[in-house]
């Protein structure tokens, strides 16, 4: 069995996934050689930011599993693999610690005005300006998965009121107060202060955010987008600062990765942007490793694996740990 891995392991972690197959043939191809290595793959660990022969990968018949080692799989959901027999699993959920505290700086930094704060200390400025209130606000919530779930545990002590949509709205968490289908997003924008964006990106997601979903939003909402920059429209956002009918919002994933120099984010008023860094922590390999072991021995054992994707639809369904155990 040959794995190949394209994420940034070191020794200590291909010596984890060795133990967990001993016999397995582990190649730590990296971005510069997954292109060449993933044909000849029977499992794959990885997010190839390169492009890779994925109609050459599926024709070759050996690739039998990915594992995605991101939450979004806009990487490797390409036709050809869509259509084969080839399992998917995600990594939704595996860095959802860091990806909320991600989620809650950035509500706070808009509603706390930091952006606008640091541009006034920079020129020396001490005036005060207003601020909004995050604590006891209605909260949206857009994918209730992994980083959706825990995003609602970091809000509850903000006494927020929290209205959720998922594909499949099941197991509704206490502090959830309505979770309904992808289709009742429209009756709820008009009753949200701060929407959060943490679904995948899929047919159903792109361009989600646009013109009309925004003018049913209500004046003065923010919006916080942690899941992928396709799912916003970009110029639609834009307007929508610049009339403000929008009062901020923040995005850690953009259309285009960096947005083109002549993008109008740059120049968007009340717009906080990081560099798609929400996943960052010094802890993330060591907890991809861990999660990919469980689900090789999961593998091995014939046993249900954990974030298996419907590939039809472009993300995982909801896990039996019941079932599964």
């Amino acid at each position: 069995m040959r794995i190949v891995l394209c994420y940034p392991v070191e020794a200590h972690h291909i010596a984890r996934i060795q133990a967990a197959a001993p016999e397995a043939m582990l190649v730590d191809a990296g971005q510069e050689r997954v292109a060449e290595e993933l044909p000849t793959a029977d499992l794959f660990c990885g997010h190839p930011k390169v492009p890779v022969p994925w109609e050459r990968v599926v024709s070759e018949g050996r690739l039998r599993w990915i594992q995605s080692s991101a939450a979004g799989l806009d990487h490797c959901l390409v036709p050809p693999v869509v259509a084969s027999d080839i399992i998917v699993t995600s990594a939704s959920g595996v860095l959802a610690d860091q990806v909320a505290e991600q989620t809650v700086g950035m509500a706070i930094a808009c509603t706390r005005r930091f952006p606008l704060f640091l541009e006034q200390q920079s020129r020396r400025e001490f005036v005060r300006r207003p601020t909004v209130d995050l604590t006891g606000a209605t909260v949206g919530i857009v994918g209730l998965g992994g980083n959706g779930r825990r995003l609602v545990e970091v809000l509850e002590p903000y006494r927020v009121r929290i209205l959720a949509t998922d594909w499949f709205p099941v197991r509704r968490p206490p502090a959830v107060e309505f979770l309904g289908r992808p289709e009742t997003l429209f009756d709820i924008l008009p009753e949200i202060d701060v929407l959060f964006l943490c679904a995948p990106l899929t047919e159903h997601t792109r361009n989600l955010i646009d013109a009309r979903a925004i003018a049913r939003m209500k004046k003065g909402a923010i919006l916080v987008n942690v899941a992928r920059g396709g799912m916003v429209d970009e110029n639609a956002l834009v307007d929508a600062l610049e009339s403000g009918h929008l009062d901020s919002a923040a995005l850690d994933v953009t259309p285009d990765e960096p947005p083109k120099a002549d993008s109008r984010l740059w120049k968007a008023p009340r717009l906080l942007i990081t560099p798609h860094v929400g996943g960052q922590s010094k802890h993330r390999i060591d907890a991809m490793t861990e999660f990919f072991c469980d689900n090789l021995q999961r593998y091995r054992q014939g046993r249900p694996l954990r974030n298996l994707v419907d590939k039809r639809l472009g993300f995982p369904e909801p896990f039996d740990a019941e079932i599964a155990s």
